[in-house]
């Protein structure tokens, strides 16, 4: 893959390993995939990989996103090399050399819209798609948890990605407090953009088929609540869930207390560990039950607040 000349500029990353360095583009140079080399052999895909390793002190290198990284052995420091490499790749770049070899016969694009919507929880953003996603809102905490999205196992790779939550048309991420959103924004955009015009998987297929055959059996144990239960639901439902998902976020009944009047729900997306979350469950979710349901005894609390 090439880059146009006029953003071939590098600009020169730490990170958190010493031995490891970033090169960075203003432009994304690969599509949605991620390349590891150990060696020149390794690296016939990638011309630019392969010229770096003549480099003696290069140990591996990584493609992704926007950037390439390089380890390297000990024999030199960053600090007497790192200016010559990035040289190095601008002029690679510049003389019009191939980055990564593409495969032709990969998916054409699909051309979507991505943009960013803020939500109530400072430290989650929501990017809607221009495309239904899913029809099954799924949570996932860490990349461990990815085995059903592809395209959440990729955003966790980014270092400020804390959490992820799909649903719809839209994708909400929660991030650490490392980085403010205007830092990372357009990153996150651009590449949720390249990965799904250039057909990646944001849901496996058979996932949604399984989430799908739990919701009929939910469904059916619905008829085993007790009627305020599933009063309860039906409220949220309807009324809660669709201003929930709005803000990029979503609710699900856990359980209701007849002894206590406790109801339990689950709070996921941007609403989970969302500052103001406690304020809506009790001035808007519990106030709504008490007066629909007509008891002031009833109490809201989320499990995971």
């Amino acid at each position: 893959m090439k880059i146009s000349k006029a953003m071939n500029k590098v600009t020169i990353k730490e990170t958190q390993n010493p031995t490891i360095l970033k090169f960075e583009f203003q432009e994304f140079i690969t599509q949605n995939e991620s390349f590891e080399f150990k060696n020149i052999d390794e690296a016939k895909t990638s011309p630019l990989a392969q010229q770096l390793f003549y480099l003696p002190f290069v140990k591996t290198i990584y493609i992704s996103g926007n950037f390439i990284a390089i380890e390297k052995y000990s024999i030199v420091e960053w600090e007497d090399v790192k200016d010559a490499v990035a040289e190095q790749i601008e002029k690679f770049v510049t003389d019009g050399g191939t980055i990564i070899t593409v495969d032709e016969n990969k998916t054409k694009k699909q051309p979507v819209t991505v943009y960013g919507e803020s939500t109530p929880n400072p430290a989650a953003l929501k990017f809607v798609v221009s495309k239904m996603l899913t029809k099954n809102a799924i949570e996932f905490k860490n990349i461990d948890q990815t085995a059903a999205s592809p395209l959440a196992k990729e955003l966790f790779k980014f270092p400020y990605v804390k959490e992820i939550f799909i649903d719809e048309n839209y994708i909400s991420v929660t991030k650490y407090e490392i980085n403010d959103w205007q830092e990372i924004t357009l990153e996150l955009r651009s590449f949720i953009k390249q990965y799904i015009e250039n057909g990646g998987t944001v849901l496996d297929e058979n996932y949604v088929a399984a989430v799908t055959a739990e919701e009929t059996v939910k469904a059916k144990e619905f008829d085993t609540l007790d009627v305020t239960s599933q009063q309860i639901i039906n409220i949220l439902e309807e009324y809660v869930k669709p201003a929930v998902q709005a803000d990029g976020g979503n609710i699900a009944f856990d359980s209701y207390n007849e002894n206590d009047k406790t109801v339990k729900v689950i709070l996921q997306g941007a609403c989970s560990g969302c500052p103001s979350s406690t304020f809506t469950l009790k001035s808007g979710i519990e106030n709504m039950l008490k007066s629909m349901l007509n008891d002031e005894s009833i109490k809201v609390e989320a499990v995971n607040a």
